[in-house]
């Protein structure tokens, strides 16, 4: 796989965007969640080609963006110090830090508390509190998985052949062409009905790859209420 840069002059701006050159047939344009595009383009495609169809969806890739862009990160840094928010299943906590022998995270009356042997150390801190997500994350998405395998009329054709979750810089989740499905680890973080939103627009993609009319015809069909999901993610975890 190899991957490039371009961009073309639209209207009275620039739409750049990164191709990504495959084993495929078809061209896909995607506008990812931090309002960056990327284009899914066969290895035999030209440059001026390429830049044709990302030309002639111009107006819907700054629609996107304007849209992504609304979203973009507003929370600060974390420094995982005592009193800081952090955000569980789309529910704010606030984290306390305690000494303690047996490192641990509990959640205890609105606060996220870590105990720490060391309580002094934020690198220490964010380690503790980075795998009690990662094994939240690995628990409650198996079990939303099952629940939304029941929205497709035969469950079974649309089970993946496993879960995995990994910290991703740019999308929520994908289905690679193996039918693993690959979530953010940061979607432990959302609501449950946005998880659910991903992992069923993931599911969909076992049937349709591409996200063509048949795409969000069947995601239609299957999760009605998609759009208002999705934009409750976005706002959620900006």
């Amino acid at each position: 796989m190899t991957v490039e840069r371009q961009r073309i002059e639209f209207g009275s701006g620039t739409v750049e965007f990164t191709v990504s050159r495959r084993e495929r047939s078809t061209l896909e344009i995607a506008v990812e969640p931090d309002a960056s595009v990327v284009v899914a383009a066969p290895l035999d495609a030209t440059p001026e080609d390429i830049a044709a169809k990302v030309r002639k969806r111009a107006a819907w890739v700054q629609r996107q963006q304007r849209f992504f862009e609304q979203y973009l990160p507003r929370t600060p840094e974390r420094r995982y110090v005592a009193g800081e928010t952090h955000r569980y299943l789309g529910r704010q906590y606030r984290l306390k830090v305690v000494p303690g022998e047996e490192q641990k995270v509990q959640l205890i009356r609105g606060f996220l508390v870590v105990h720490s042997r060391r309580p002094d150390e934020p690198d220490i801190t964010r380690a503790l509190l980075e795998r009690w997500y990662r094994d939240r994350a690995r628990v409650k998405f198996t079990e939303r998985l099952e629940a939304n395998l029941a929205r497709f009329p035969d469950a079974e054709a649309f089970r993946p052949r496993g879960i995995i979750v990994r910290q991703l810089r740019k999308r929520w989740g994908s289905m690679s062409p193996g039918m693993r499905l690959l979530l953010n680890r940061r979607l432990i973080e959302a609501p449950v009905d946005a998880i659910d939103y991903v992992i069923t627009h993931e599911l969909c993609h076992i049937a349709e790859p591409h996200h063509g009319t048949a795409f969000f015809t069947l995601l239609d069909t299957v999760l009605p209420d998609w759009p208002k999901r999705k934009e409750r993610l976005e706002r959620c975890m900006a």
